[in-house]
């Protein structure tokens, strides 16, 4: 037994507290190294003739990766208070692992058992029910449509003219979102993604002047107000980028700073220094001089951006706050504003910039969810880079499964692309069948799956700024084939729950040298199976899943049959899939 392997703690996705009331644990241990794990666990202060009452309870991996095996268990404590500790067997070995170590025998002193101090609903991971069900489609504005011309800039191109530049602009407003309403309606989207609309110098609007006013090359708030409005109405959330870290070197504070130095009011708003030759520098965002760093710990910065993150849910009904380069702002102001947002409107949704592991910032006191960039890398070397073979990625899939408490995974802002990326088109080589593949797999996976303005149509770009062009309104510009595609891939995941955040998820089989993989969604009544064969080649996969007396619905062909057998074959050409619905569950 390998005891440096074996891992648990009573916190984080190791140790969690469910809404139900129930708590879920999980040990981590070498990969093939126990024959079994059981649980022993009882309330700290019950016992029966001077005997502490415990009780045990087996615990089965859910998952594994090449190193790592993962134990878990779900069970409700007896009166919302926990000591727990877990028995490993090793063939003949047998240890006892407490929060102390491990030991050789089952003992009744719980002093040295984990604990779980009491179970507060308060506690639990708490997020919008809505977001689940949510499919998000991200809009730069500038690039979207341009629906008057009143406002457009004295250098606004004619649309779509050019390639565009770090500079250009082309008109895009939000006259001309409000006029392709019934285009998003039709595709089936039910949140927008705005990247900033405030007042600003660049096209991007990542460099805010003004953090109250829409930027005039979009239109005015009443425009803003009945965009929102008409959005509601068709069933359509909006959200909004909020960029805290930094601002603009025009944003009026700042400038105040610059020129009266230690006589402004405003030189803690920012991270000032002096060197030897008396020069003042400052902090920035990455290193653009244009952009300085707010000092958020400062009180009155703190104020203000809380009013703004106030300010539009009050006036204007928005529904959320994606938050740019959240990761560079102390946790303590995302605390803050948590509550003082989530007191104007309960069910706002925070989402976090955050490309890397984010438990930090998803432990119920800050964000709702991140822009899942892991996954998102994931699927890139998988299905668009070949850097890694199918049994690699089930791996890595594995662990990242474990990396996070399952209720956070149902709110993660799933992309495949943004504005800060190349088209995904691009990522897949210009393979259409590889796209495809990487969508089926986000609209058949848990969380709030995003779509970047265009990809549905084929729409190309390399890294910024090709990945921000005009987006292609003439039918015989767009690749109808991918927009019929995507409509049905949306459809599908919006009338069968159990492709979105109701069913559970299991990874079933890989193969390294053919390259598929199957993965399953489960709840009481249903089993989706999902094939993949992500090769150049055709292929039979047959899945050892008794399948006797079942009926089986191929939601992508919307096909019906029966089947009766102890396992299942499924044909599939070269980068397809499938989507297999069983109405009466078998084991997985």
């Amino acid at each position: 037994m390998l005891k440096e392997a074996i891992y648990h703690r009573p916190k984080n996705q190791f140790a969690y507290s469910c809404h139900d009331g129930t708590v879920q644990i999980m040990l981590r241990t070498k990969h093939l190294d126990l024959n079994s794990v059981t649980l022993f666990y009882g309330d700290p202060f019950q016992f029966v003739d001077n005997r502490w009452v415990k009780t045990s309870v087996s615990m089965k991996i859910s998952g594994h990766d090449e190193l790592l095996d993962y134990w878990l268990v779900r069970i409700q404590p007896p009166q919302k208070r926990l000591r727990y500790a877990f028995e490993l067997i090793h063939n003949e070995e047998k240890l006892f692992f407490t929060e102390k170590g491990f030991c050789d025998f089952v003992h009744d002193d719980f002093s040295a058992y984990f604990c779980f101090p009491f179970y507060h609903k308060s506690d639990s991971f708490t997020a919008p029910n809505w977001v689940k069900e949510t499919v998000w489609y991200q809009i730069f504005p500038d690039r979207f449509s341009n629906g008057t011309t009143t406002n457009d800039p004295v250098a606004t191109l004619p649309w779509n003219s050019t390639e565009p530049t770090v500079a250009t602009i082309f008109g895009g407003d939000l006259k001309g979102v409000l006029k392709k309403l019934d285009y998003l309606v039709d595709l089936g989207i039910t949140g927008i993604y705005f990247t900033p609309i405030f007042k600003a110098n660049s096209n991007h609007k990542y460099d805010t002047i003004d953090y109250f006013e829409i930027d005039p090359q979009f239109g005015d708030k009443q425009t803003f107000k009945k965009l929102v409005e008409e959005c509601h109405k068709k069933g359509i959330r909006i959200m909004l980028d909020a960029v805290f870290n930094h601002c603009g070197e025009n944003f009026p504070p700042f400038q105040d700073a610059i020129l009266n130095r230690n006589g402004s009011p405003y030189k803690d708003w920012f991270h000032f220094t002096e060197n030897q030759m008396r020069e003042l520098h400052y902090e920035t965002f990455s290193f653009e001089k244009s952009m300085p760093k707010l000092n958020t710990t400062n009180p009155e910065v703190k104020q203000y951006l809380i009013d703004v993150g106030q300010y539009w849910i009050k006036e204007f009904n928005i529904d959320g706050w994606r938050l740019d380069v959240a990761n560079e702002i102390d946790h303590q102001f995302w605390r803050e504003f948590r509550q003082a947002v989530k007191s104007v409107k309960k069910d706002v949704f925070l989402v976090g910039e955050v490309w890397h592991d984010a438990l930090p910032w998803l432990e119920g006191e800050q964000f709702d969810s991140v822009m899942n960039y892991p996954l998102t890398n994931m699927l890139h070397r998988f299905f668009a880079y070949d850097e890694i073979n199918a049994k690699q990625f089930g791996d890595e899939l594995q662990s990242y499964m474990h990396q996070y408490p399952k209720p956070q995974y149902e709110m993660l802002f799933n992309i495949v692309g943004s504005h800060d990326t190349p088209r995904i088109i691009n990522i897949a080589q210009m393979n259409k069948k590889r796209v495809k593949l990487i969508k089926a797999f986000q609209f058949s996976f848990l969380g709030s799956p995003s779509i970047y303005y265009g990809d549905e149509i084929g729409l190309t770009g390399d890294q910024d700024p090709g990945c921000r062009k005009c987006m292609v309104w003439e039918k015989e510009g767009q690749d109808q084939e991918m927009l019929t595609f995507m409509k049905k891939l949306i459809h599908l995941r919006k009338k069968y729950p159990i492709m979105a955040n109701e069913g559970d998820f299991k990874l079933l089989a890989t193969d390294a040298n053919t390259n598929y993989l199957c993965y399953s969604r489960k709840t009481k009544n249903q089993l989706l199976l999902v094939v993949m064969n992500k090769s150049a080649e055709k292929q039979s996969i047959s899945l050892p899943i008794d399948i006797k007396n079942k009926t089986i619905l191929d939601l992508w062909k919307s096909e019906e049959f029966a089947a009766n057998s102890s396992s299942i074959d499924v044909t599939l050409e070269p980068y397809d899939f499938s989507f297999l619905l069983i109405r009466h569950p078998c084991e997985t």
